[in-house]
C-alpha cells in the first residue's frame, strides 16, 4: 500500500505536468502588467477594491487569450505530451464544416483560467516548501521555524529536527506536484476534449471513412480476386496447351494480359482514392488533393454494358458460359448497373473457383420494376484438367455480396439448387437505376 502511494512521486510525468502548470503561471505575467493599468489610473480607490479589480481584469485578459483557436491547439498539443492525457489531435477536434456551438467556446478560457490558477497556487506552495527545505538544515541563512497549534508552540532552530523537517518539506513539495498534475489531468479531457457536437461529428466522419474503406475492400475483392482466379486458371490452361495447341495457348496468354491490365486500372483507382483520403487527413495542399481527385474521377467504371467482355475472359479459362438475358441490361444506369456488374463478377469467380467444370449459366433480366441476376454452376470434384485447383477461401465473398445487396434494398439467395448445382439469385429494385 505504501509503495502504491509513493508511485506518483517517482513518475516523470508528475513533474512534467507540474512544469506545464508553472509555465502557464509565468506566461500570465505579461498580462498582469496590463491588468495593473486601471489600478494606476484609479489610485484613490481602497486597496481591497484595487486588488479585486486587478484580479478581475487579469482573469478577463487570460480568458480573452483562451478564445483564440491557436491557443486551444497549443494547449491540446502540450497536454497530450506533458500530461499524458488522451485527446483528439487539434486538426481532428473540429471536423470540417462544423462550427463551435453556443456555450462551448467558454471551455478553453475556463481551462486556461484553471490552468493559471493551479499553476500559481502550486508554484507558490512548492516554492515555499523548497525554500524551507534548503534553509532549515543546520540553521542555514539563520532560518528558524516556529509552529503553534491549539495553544502549544514549538521552535525548530537546528539539529536533526531541522533535517527531518527539511525532508518533510521536500516530500510535501513533491505531493504538491502530484496534486497539480492530477488536477490538470482531470480537467483537460472535460474542457479541452471534444464537445458533444464534436464527438457526434467525429463519429459520423469515422462512420463515413469506414463505409468508404468497406466499399474499396469490396472493389478490391471483386475485381482483383476475380482477375487472379481467372489468370491462374488461364496460366494452367496455357501451360498444358503450349505444345499441343499453340494458338489456344497464345489466346489464353492474351486473355491474361487483358485481365491483368483491367485489374491494374482498378487497383490504380483504389490507390488514388486512398491517397486522396490521406491527403485530406494530413491537410496537404489543394494541388495534390485536386490531382488525386482527378485520378479518382478518371477511374474505370464497370457496368452491365461490360458483361460481354467479362464473360469472354471467363471463357478463356476453358469454362463454358451461357448467357441468358431478357430486356436490355445496357439501359440500366448508375449505381444499379455498377453493383449488378460486381455481383455477376463475384458469382462467376465463385463458380470458377468452386465449380466442377460444368457449364455456368448467367441470366440477367432487366424489367421495369426489378433487375434479376442469376449465376448457376455445377458442383462436384471433377476438374477439367489433370491438375487439381485449390483456391483459398477468404470468407468475404458472400457476406460482401449480401451487404452490397442490402444497401440497394434488394434480395439475395445463395445455396444449393438441386443435388449438383449451386445458384446465386439476386433481385434489385429498378428504382435504383435512376
Amino acid at each position: 500500500m505504501m509503495i502504491k502511494a509513493l508511485r506518483p512521486l517517482l513518475r516523470r510525468s508528475t513533474y512534467t505536468g507540474a512544469l506545464f502548470a508553472y509555465a502557464a503561471a509565468l506566461a500570465s505575467l505579461p498580462l498582469l502588467s496590463f491588468a495593473l493599468l486601471p489600478a494606476l489610473v484609479w489610485r484613490s480607490a481602497p486597496e481591497g477594491v484595487l486588488f479585486v479589480m486587478v484580479l478581475v481584469v487579469w482573469a478577463a485578459l487570460i480568458a480573452l487569450v483562451g478564445l483564440a483557436r491557436t491557443t486551444r491547439r497549443a494547449l491540446i498539443l502540450a497536454a497530450r505530451r506533458l500530461l499524458r492525457v488522451v485527446l483528439p489531435a487539434p486538426s481532428a477536434a473540429r471536423p470540417p464544416g462544423t462550427s463551435p456551438e453556443a456555450g462551448q467556446r467558454w471551455r478553453t478560457p475556463l481551462w486556461l483560467l484553471l490552468h493559471v490558477t493551479v499553476g500559481w497556487t502550486g508554484a507558490l506552495a512548492s516554492g515555499l516548501l523548497l525554500f524551507l527545505a534548503l534553509a532549515l538544515p543546520g540553521g542555514w541563512l539563520r532560518a528558524e521555524l516556529a509552529l503553534s497549534l491549539f495553544g502549544r508552540s514549538a521552535r525548530v532552530t537546528g539539529g536533526w529536527q531541522s533535517w527531518a523537517l527539511a525532508l518533510g518539506c521536500l516530500l510535501f513539495a513533491a505531493v504538491v506536484c502530484v496534486l497539480v498534475t492530477r488536477a490538470l489531468r482531470w480537467s483537460a479531457p472535460r474542457l479541452l476534449g471534444p464537445s458533444t457536437a464534436e464527438r457526434l461529428a467525429l463519429a459520423a466522419e469515422r462512420e463515413r471513412q469506414l463505409a468508404e474503406r468497406n466499399r474499396l475492400a469490396h472493389e478490391l475483392h471483386d475485381s482483383i480476386g476475380h482477375t487472379l482466379t481467372t489468370t491462374t486458371i488461364q496460366a494452367a490452361v496455357a501451360g498444358e496447351l503450349v505444345s499441343t495447341d499453340p494458338a489456344a495457348a497464345r489466346a489464353a496468354l492474351r486473355s491474361i494480359e487483358e485481365s491483368a491490365r483491367a485489374a491494374l486500372e482498378d487497383l490504380d483507382y483504389v490507390l488514388g482514392v486512398l491517397r486522396e483520403r490521406e491527403a485530406e487527413t494530413a491537410g496537404t495542399g489543394a494541388v495534390e488533393a485536386s490531382g488525386t481527385a482527378e485520378a479518382a474521377a478518371a477511374a474505370p467504371i464497370r457496368t452491365l454494358a461490360d458483361l460481354p467482355e467479362l464473360l469472354e475472359r471467363v471463357r478463356h479459362t476453358g469454362a463454358v458460359v451461357e448467357w441468358e438475358r431478357s430486356g436490355d441490361p445496357t439501359r440500366v444506369r448508375g449505381t444499379l448497373s455498377r453493383a449488378a456488374y460486381r455481383i455477376v463478377q463475384e458469382g462467376l469467380t465463385n463458380a470458377v473457383r468452386h465449380g466442377s467444370g460444368g457449364p455456368i449459366t448467367v441470366r440477367v433480366a432487366a424489367g421495369p420494376e426489378a433487375l434479376e441476376l442469376d449465376v448457376v454452376n455445377e458442383t462436384g470434384a471433377v476438374p477439367r484438367t489433370g491438375r487439381t485447383r485449390a483456391f483459398p477461401t477468404s470468407g468475404h465473398g458472400l457476406p460482401g455480396l449480401a451487404e452490397r445487396v442490402r444497401l440497394l434494398h434488394g434480395e439475395i439467395d445463395a445455396g444449393p439448387d438441386g443435388p449438383r448445382r449451386w445458384r446465386l439469385a439476386v433481385r434489385l429494385p429498378a428504382r435504383w437505376s435512376a
